[in-house]
């Protein structure tokens, strides 16, 4: 005895099928972009700043020294240089504990020192200079120096 008409209906589909399938693979094998050449995945920048697939022409290169080039920020006029220590006076010290506060006289905020970063004796009420430092809970007051 042989299959049913149906049987014989599914085994035809699913062969259809397996061949359509065999033959999706192969058209995506025969047309796979994979493996380019080097040349075909290289893009360039013409002189006015576009990309382009065709290289420059050596006649319209320009060579630029390395030293003309700058990868920092251009610098705005009147920056200073060197960073002015800040000026503030000592708000509130404790000699026992090691520490105390300054207030900045441009902010008029409290920036904590400790005694380590005094270059000499100091008492509340008096005018310093300093330099910020990040620590981990905000701005320290380094290198104190009272003013003369």
């Amino acid at each position: 005895m042989g299959d049913s008409f149906s049987k014989k209906e599914q085994k035809n589909k699913k062969a259809k099928a397996k061949q359509e399938k065999a033959e999706r693979k192969q058209e995506r094998k025969n047309n796979n972009n994979k493996g380019k050449g080097l040349d075909e995945m290289l893009a360039y920048v013409d002189e006015n700043g576009n990309l382009s697939s065709v290289p420059p022409k050596a006649e319209n290169r320009q060579d630029i020294a390395l030293e003309d080039i700058r990868i920092d920020a251009k610098p705005r006029p009147g920056d200073v240089s060197e960073p002015t220590p800040n000026s503030g006076s000592i708000s509130y010290f404790n000699t026992s504990k090691g520490f105390g506060f300054i207030t900045d006289d441009k902010s008029k905020e409290r920036v904590f020192f400790h005694i380590n970063q005094l270059s000499q004796p100091v008492k509340e009420g008096d005018k310093v200079t300093f330099s910020l430092e990040r620590g981990p809970r905000g701005y320290n007051a380094v290198d104190v120096q009272r003013k003369a």
